[in-house]
């Protein structure tokens, strides 16, 4: 699945009302309660959605650690099987599974929204499980995430821009935008507004709309000044043409290997828990933490700081940006734990 058992509880279970597997997988601890969203879609069996969980969750110790966070990382995953059709009666039944499956965690995993779940199912969770986050604010939360995630990987751009061509204005720049989701739609229309020259791909051809399109097919090997990964992991690898690759979409590498073929490539690659940090670090800085909204905007325009960082640490050590991302996380994962290595 994803090598050596590291995470500290993985709990899944065939919900009684729906009859689909449920995960909760907490990765670690270490800074505070993990904190992870809920993804709900697809999978040709439990075992891939678990494998998903348990990846995703790792990546989320990581994005909350090198966020600077007291939080650590969770993720669970609704594995809908892939000859099952997702209907409402479905979905309602696997929330309310994940929802009792959730209040057993007893605060030490805190939910909100991923892939196939939004704010207002965060309102029907509430009602099984109290740890739940990303509500409408009409019921005290702070809505959806996308404009922050966005807000956050702008900042991200700017940073890369800077290293890589000297400013950090996208005014001219070429960026192909990969997925045209409720966060890649954000990115694109940013992204356009401050000069930049957008092309859109997604396999839903509809969202591409007023936009240059490309096909998916073969949409990392554009040639353009930035590539943005908006949508599905593992895709990025040998044959991007970009200069700067930095996006949302989680576990973008194809392998943890192609970080060092990006850098041989002269590629700058942000890591991807980095960049796409932006939607935890204000929900959870505004809804457990208290800050007002600007102060817990202004803690996700600091992503750029922690781009600078990681992409300075990687030329001058001469190593991949990885491996920076992951040794800022890990020193404040064993800051947290006294010297002690999970």
């Amino acid at each position: 699945m994803v090598g050596p058992w590291e995470h500290e509880e993985v709990v899944t279970r065939l919900g009684p009302r729906s009859g689909v597997p449920v995960t909760v997988a907490v990765h670690s601890r270490r800074l505070g309660p993990a904190a992870g969203g809920i993804r709900l879609t697809q999978y040709p069996t439990w075992q891939d959605g678990l494998a998903d969980a348990l990846r995703l969750a790792r990546g989320m110790t990581y994005k909350n650690a090198v966020a600077g966070l007291p939080f650590g990382g969770g993720k669970s995953v609704i594995a809908v099987p892939s000859t099952v059709p997702v209907t409402p009666s479905l979905r309602a039944d696997a929330l309310a599974d994940l929802g009792e499956l959730i209040a057993t965690f007893d605060g030490s995993y805190l939910a909100g929204p991923d892939i196939g779940t939004g704010p207002d199912d965060m309102v029907y969770l509430r009602s099984f499980a109290r740890h739940v986050f990303c509500l409408p604010e009409s019921h005290g939360g702070t809505g959806p995430s996308s404009l922050p995630t966005a807000r956050g990987v702008l900042a991200a751009i700017r940073a890369g821009l800077t290293a890589v061509f000297g400013s950090p204005s996208v005014s001219g720049r070429r960026v192909v935008v990969v997925g045209m989701g409720s966060v890649g739609s954000l990115l694109a229309s940013s992204l356009r507004s401050a000069g930049a020259s957008v092309v859109a791909a997604d396999l839903i051809e509809s969202r591409c709309a007023g936009y240059e399109t490309v096909p998916v097919a073969g949409v990392y090997e554009t040639d353009a000044d930035v590539l943005v990964p908006a949508a599905v992991g593992g895709v990025v690898g040998a044959g991007v043409r970009a200069p700067l690759v930095v996006g949302p979409a989680n576990n973008q590498l194809r392998s943890d290997d192609a970080a060092a073929a990006l850098r041989d490539a002269g590629i700058v690659w942000v890591p991807d828990f980095v960049a796409g940090a932006g939607g935890v670090i204000y929900t959870l800085t505004r809804e457990a933490e208290g800050l007002d909204p600007e102060a817990a905007m202004a803690r996700v325009e600091a992503i750029a700081g922690t781009v600078e960082t990681v992409l300075a640490k990687a030329a001058a050590n001469g190593t991949t940006t990885l491996a920076e991302a992951v040794a800022l996380a890990d020193g404040r994962l064993n800051d947290a734990a006294g010297g002690r290595r999970s």
